[in-house]
């Protein structure tokens, strides 16, 4: 007989939890219930317009994604790779500009604009106290440029 009792008790206090967390006044069990299943289906509601606001922003973030640069030091000149997962068009002659403006002759290149944007560059420099940083920061500056125009 006890055993059915605290049964009908642990039912009750779970229906008096889930009455709370749901914001219910219901006083019946079913009521309690059916106000549950509408606190749920307004969560999965509230949960598919937060996914499609996240989505949305992914999208705008990666739509203003700059190219990735890096600038290494050689010998003689530098290394420079620019690299962006779209295609950039014009980016590729705004860059150059730079090295022009900088005094620096590509001696070899490698360029794919095809699906994505990719950018290999040995530039020799004709002088001497330009460093890696310079040169870098003249190359996000072209994209800087180049991305407000675009």
């Amino acid at each position: 007989m006890s055993s059915s009792r605290d049964h009908r008790a642990a039912l009750h206090e779970r229906l008096q939890r889930l009455r709370a967390i749901t914001n219910s006044s219901a006083v019946n069990k079913a009521s309690i219930i059916v106000d549950a299943s509408k606190y749920i289906e307004e969560l999965k509601q509230k949960v598919a317009t937060l996914n499609q606001e996240i989505g949305t922003s992914r999208l705008s973030i990666d739509e203003n994604r700059l190219p990735a640069v890096t600038v290494e030091t050689l010998q003689k000149g530098f290394l420079i790779n620019v690299f962006s997962e779209k295609n950039c068009p014009g980016l590729l002659v705004s860059i150059l500009e730079a090295f022009e403006n900088l005094g620096l002759d590509v001696l070899d290149a490698r360029v794919s604009c095809t699906d994505n944007f990719q950018l290999e560059a040995i530039g020799g420099e004709s002088d001497d106290n330009i460093d890696a940083q310079v040169v870098k920061q003249a190359v996000l500056e072209a994209i800087k440029n180049w991305s407000e125009q675009d």
